[in-house]
Parts: C-alpha cells; sequence; structure tokens
C-alpha cells in the first residue's frame, strides 16, 4: 500500500513570495521548480537530502481544476508502488476515493476518511 509520505503540499497564490520565504527565511533549499505543462512545481526542503519535502502548490490553477482538495490547510502526499491495487483495495472498503487524475508529475487520486479530510496518493514509477 502505502510506501512512504513523500511531500506535503501547500497551496499559495504566489509562489514565487512562497519560495522567497522558505529559502532565505527559514534556510529551505529548493530541490525542484519546474513547469509541467502550465503547472508550476516547486519543491523545497530543509536539506538537499530530506526525505519528505514540501511543494508549493498554485491555488489558483488547483481551485480551477475543481481537485476535490481542501486548498485551505496544507495536505499530505502518499506514495504507491502498487497504484492500481491500492485504489481498488480502497475503493472495496468503502473509502471515497476520487478519480484517478493523470498530473503532469504522473498518476494521482485522493482519498478521504471518515471526517472528509482529503489526502492524494501519487503513484511512483
Amino acid at each position: 500500500m502505502i510506501s512512504k509520505i513523500g511531500q506535503v503540499m501547500v497551496y499559495v497564490r504566489d509562489q514565487d513570495a512562497a519560495a522567497t520565504f522558505w529559502t532565505e527565511k527559514m534556510g529551505f533549499t529548493v530541490l525542484q521548480d519546474q513547469d509541467n505543462d502550465g503547472m508550476r512545481w516547486i519543491e523545497i526542503a530543509p536539506r538537499g537530502d530530506a526525505e519528505t519535502s514540501i511543494v508549493l502548490q498554485d491555488k489558483n490553477l488547483l481551485e480551477q481544476m475543481d481537485t476535490g482538495l481542501s486548498l485551505e490547510t496544507p495536505s499530505l502526499l502518499f506514495y504507491t508502488d502498487d497504484f492500481e491495487q491500492m485504489y481498488n483495495d480502497l475503493a472495496e472498503k468503502g473509502v471515497t476515493v476520487g478519480d484517478i487524475v493523470d498530473m503532469p508529475t504522473g498518476r494521482t487520486f485522493n482519498f478521504a476518511d471518515m471526517e472528509d479530510n482529503y489526502f492524494a496518493v501519487l503513484e511512483t514509477r
């Protein structure tokens, strides 16, 4: 099922300002800053070899995509290498799961806990 907590997604209106805050004020390192088909991905971490990172996501863009995620608080992104199996297992157990979506970073889906807190799962390849 889940292999690790890969990233914490932080939804921001101004990715440049957020990156500046985390790097200049907090001393974080930018691991990636790339644009994938119009979706900018800024990944930061306390240091280059950190196992878990923060991704500064464009809240404006995600609102337009209607992902089902609550964009008011950070969310967790879990990694799995058994993507289809995990999706099917959760659905069979009665867990609310969203549609599988092809994102520039890979296939993903959301699932909700019993209080409707949504989390994301990314297929690792």
